[in-house]
C-alpha cells in the first residue's frame, strides 16, 4: 500500500545520479545517504540485495546527503567518492567507505583511493577543483527540496519510504509502487 501523504521525490533519476541499473526501469529506489551514518551503512548490503534480486527491474540511485553536525567527516567522504567518480570507481569507493566509516580522515580516504587504484594527481587535483563538492551540494539541495532531514532516506517508485529499510518491506514496496 502506498502512502499518498508521503513527499515525492523532486528530481527524478536521470544521467547525472550514480545508478546501479538502468533509469526507467520498472521499479526506481533512491537513497539520500550518509558515509558515516551507521543506519546507512546497515542498509548498504540489503540494497545490494534488491538489486540482485531485482536485476534489470530496478535502477538504484544513491545520493549524498552528508549530516556535518553528528557527522563531521561524512562531507569529505561524499567528495571522495565524487572524485573516484571521475575515474570510474564511484561504486568501489562508495562501498569502501562504508566499510571503514570510523576511519575517514583525509589520510584514510586518500589511502582508500591509491588502494582502489586511483590516479592520486588527478584525484587531488579533483577534489582541489571544487567540482566534488557542488556535486554533494547539488545532493543535499535535491533532498531538502524532496524533505529529506536525516539518513537513510528512501524513495520508492518516486514516493518517500516511510516503513522498515529490511529487505522484505522495501521489495514490497517496490512491487506494490510499481506504476501498472
Amino acid at each position: 500500500m502506498v502512502d499518498e501523504g508521503l513527499p515525492e521525490l523532486t528530481l527524478p533519476i536521470e544521467d547525472r545520479d550514480h545508478c546501479l541499473g538502468v533509469p526507467g526501469a520498472r521499479y526506481s529506489l533512491v537513497e539520500y545517504g550518509d558515509y558515516q551514518c551507521p543506519h546507512c551503512a546497515h542498509v548498504a548490503p540489503i540494497v545490494q540485495e534488491l538489486v540482485r534480486e531485482l536485476e534489470e527491474d530496478l535502477c538504484f540511485a544513491f545520493r549524498h546527503f552528508p549530516q556535518p553536525a553528528i557527522h563531521p567527516r561524512a562531507a569529505p567522504a561524499a567528495e571522495a567518492a565524487e572524485a573516484a567518480d571521475e575515474q570510474g570507481k564511484f561504486w568501489l569507493m562508495h562501498d569502501r567507505l562504508f566499510r571503514s566509516q570510523n576511519a575517514l580522515s583525509d589520510g584514510e580516504l586518500r589511502g582508500l583511493a591509491r588502494a582502489l587504484p586511483l590516479d592520486m594527481v588527478t584525484f587531488e587535483r579533483d577534489l582541489l577543483s571544487g567540482a566534488p563538492a557542488r556535486r554533494v551540494a547539488e545532493d543535499v539541495d535535491s533532498g531538502t527540496a524532496s524533505g529529506v532531514a536525516e539518513t537513510p532516506t528512501f524513495f520508492v517508485n518516486g514516493r518517500m519510504h516511510a516503513g522498515s529499510y529490511e529487505f522484505l518491506p522495501l521489495l514490497k514496496a517496490l512491487r506494490e509502487g510499481a506504476a501498472p
